[in-house]
């Protein structure tokens, strides 16, 4: 295949892409540009990550109490369906953190305090007592850990030694003792953990405390030092992370100057999209406009990391989007993949290496229904993003209507590409054409003779024509409300054994357009389109 620039790999003509879907009118024609010469950023391998709280089931927003048991410290770890849907990931990062870890004081041998569980007091920060995290739970949790395969984040208890003021601020430097004892503890019974972060939303202006980054910096260095005195003969060396909170960009670029080396990761969180109760947080989902805001803090911290000495790297370690619990059939139902895509389509972009989503199960925003386990339509496209998505983004622009979202990256599953695209019209069929401007191969049999390897990652028609896999996600009935996902018109659910189904596409003719319906989702691996980037 010779070389020439904006080389057109399909050719558009209307087509139905497969029995299920109601048949539409195409009233739209768009191209996917991929600028493929060079990833534009790069994700960690375990890039989706999902997060674990503290929230006892006394925790309610607007009326709802939406937690039940889903916190650490009551949270059934032999449920079928929980271990299963973390395995699926091989691994699955969860952070273990959120508003109470700067509360919770650690049972560890030389702890002298009670072990006693978080208390609601509505006149106290955070509207909770201290609690506590005892020893035999923290065994069972490694155990589950283990046994699931999870690569565990533990968010430490950054007040620890503070005093709170009346205007929030927090006086005083960080009292590690407790922390280094239960670091001590974790390595002493040979639990691996991949990274330790501290505090929880206490950067910047802070939510219920704040820290000043002078001090928060001081503290790191200090974690950092426990860490490699604790790990000196241990391994694999834990990641130091923080500071856990909203961006403010003055304060992280204090922050990341001071901590020097000291630091892997900078983390910070994301609630875009506001209070769970908005009366307009579909229209928001549903507005490009709105959706591309969020660009403004991932490109600051980007460039702040950029133009600083540090060697951290960026990372989301906690965003629900809607935040106080997320929002009924809103944040655990089909409609909010638009949004949770997009996000990790954006972050990957700005060269985030970890998105974690608030929350694995808890709340109105948890991957897993929080009382009966069961994946909500979140789980599967974050499954879905895992097995397709690779490492490297690539620039990928559309040209036609506004509602079509598009993102691609290097193929997980093959020296290919993947095309995530998304409809955010109610109305409107896309019928879309992929453009590349640069050199790609198209591998075919005749070219691909002695290397067998590459000749079975492709699937192929009895004509010898080069197909592509698509994976069209669409709400059960056209119900955005809807927490049963369609893939390729079949819903997804478990088993009676609790087994998560399999993700199987459908198979297409590499010269035809790529169809996507009204409020829907598609991925779409292209095994046979090989760029530089991925090459």
């Amino acid at each position: 295949m010779g070389c020439q620039i904006w080389l057109i790999v399909s050719f558009l003509w209307l087509f139905q892409f497969f029995d299920h879907t109601v048949s539409s009118t195409v009233e739209e024609y768009g191209t996917v540009f991929v600028y493929g010469r060079a990833a534009v950023g790069t994700i960690d391998e375990d890039f989706i990550c999902a997060t674990l709280d503290w929230w006892p089931p006394e925790k309610c927003d607007y009326g709802t109490c939406s937690w039940d048991h889903a916190s650490i410290l009551n949270l059934d770890l032999n449920n079928t369906i929980l271990q299963n849907a973390i395995k699926a990931f091989a691994p699955l990062r969860i952070r273990i953190g959120g508003t109470l870890q700067d509360l919770v004081i650690y049972e560890t041998p030389d702890q002298k305090q009670p072990c006693l569980p978080f208390t609601k007091n509505s006149s106290i920060l955070f509207g909770y007592t201290q609690g506590c995290l005892s020893m035999c739970r923290w065994d069972e949790l490694n155990a589950f850990f283990r046994k699931t395969g999870a690569k565990v984040i533990f968010g430490l208890n950054a007040l620890s030694g503070r005093v709170v003021n009346p205007s929030s601020e927090a006086i005083g430097a960080w009292d590690y003792t407790n922390a280094e004892s239960f670091i001590r503890f974790t390595v002493q019974n040979n639990y691996t953990i991949d990274g330790w972060e501290l505090g929880n939303e206490l950067c910047g202006g802070g939510i219920g405390a704040r820290v000043a980054a002078n001090q928060y910096a001081i503290d790191t260095v200090n974690l950092r030092n426990i860490v490699n005195l604790v790990y000196q003969n241990v391994s694999p060396m834990p990641l130091v992370i923080g500071p856990g909170g909203f961006f403010d960009a003055a304060w992280f670029t204090e922050y990341l100057i001071k901590t020097e080396n000291s630091l892997n990761a900078t983390t910070h969180h994301i609630y875009d999209l506001g209070p769970g109760v908005d009366e307009h947080l579909i229209e928001k989902i549903l507005n490009p406009s709105y959706l591309d805001q969020e660009a403004i803090t991932f490109r600051s911290l980007k460039n702040i990391i950029k133009t600083s000495s540090t060697k951290a790297v960026s990372w989301v370690g906690e965003s629900g989007g809607a935040y106080n619990s997320g929002r009924n059939l809103v944040s655990n139902a089909f409609v909010y993949s638009f949004w949770y895509l997009d996000q990790l389509g954006m972050a990957s972009l700005y060269d985030t290496k970890t998105y974690c989503r608030q929350s694995l199960i808890g709340g109105n925003y948890g991957l897993l229904n929080t009382t009966n386990f069961t994946p909500n339509p979140d789980y599967y496209s974050a499954l879905i993003w895992r097995r397709l998505m690779g490492r490297k983004a690539l620039f990928t622009s559309f040209s036609g209507t506004k509602k079509i979202r598009s993102y691609t990256h290097c193929a997980k599953q093959s020296k290919g590409i993947t095309v995530l695209l998304m409809n955010l019209d109610n109305t409107t069929t896309v019928a879309v054409k992929v453009e590349l401007n640069n050199t790609f191969i198209l591998r075919h049999t005749k070219h691909m003779k002695s290397r067998k390897n590459v000749i079975s990652q492709l699937t192929w028609v009895s004509n010898g024509e080069i197909q592509r896999e698509e994976y069209h996600l669409t709400a059960k009935d056209g119900n955005l409300h809807s927490q049963v996902m369609l893939l390729n018109g079949n819903a997804l659910q478990v088993n009676s054994t609790g087994d998560i189904p399999p993700l199987e596409p459908i198979y297409v003719n590499s010269t035809e357009p790529i169809t996507i319906a009204p409020y829907s989702i598609v991925f779409v691996h292209m095994p046979s389109v090989v760029v530089p980037a991925c090459a």
